[in-house]
């Protein structure tokens, strides 16, 4: 039997795409889980039983599939919406880091730096808001990952 399903090439391949579409899907539901809830506490644990996976095979699938741990892709998602609020209102920083979802002031602004390359407050200071349609805007600043920010001497 286990020859023929090997053997028959395209049976297997289906098999195998329809287990990684699978796959696919339990992570993008977990994915979008953290897009809706990203104000929330949210741990590995929950977003695991999302997907209907171990933990430890929920971080190894997402970053093998999204190219970024689950917990740097909210930490990521967090400061976007951080850097929209830093734009669009005249909340204090302090607030738009609980607003967030972030716990401490002091991760907000560590992590704020190391994505966008600047602090929360120097971001505000130097954004523009556009007259450009809002998903234009954020497709245009929006971090790629951790460590990609300018160095200063490139600004």
């Amino acid at each position: 039997m286990r020859g023929r399903a090997t053997a028959s090439g395209t049976g297997t391949l289906a098999r195998v795409s329809r287990a990684v579409e699978d796959s696919n899907r339990r992570l993008l539901r977990a994915r979008d889980a953290m897009d809706r809830g990203y104000a929330q506490p949210l741990d590995v644990r929950s977003l695991a039983r999302v997907a209907h996976v171990s933990e430890a095979h929920f971080i190894r699938a997402f970053r093998d599939t999204f190219g970024e741990t689950p917990h740097r892709y909210l930490q990521r998602r967090r400061v976007e919406r951080a850097m929209a609020l830093l734009c669009q209102t005249d909340r204090s920083v302090t607030e738009i880091c609980f607003d967030v979802g972030f716990a401490s002031l002091g991760t907000f602004s560590r992590t704020f730096s190391e994505i966008v390359g600047e602090p929360p407050t120097a971001y505000r200071e130097r954004a523009e808001v556009a007259d450009v349609p809002a998903c234009f805007t954020m497709a245009w600043t929006r971090p790629s990952s951790f460590g990609e920010a300018r160095p200063r001497s490139e600004r």
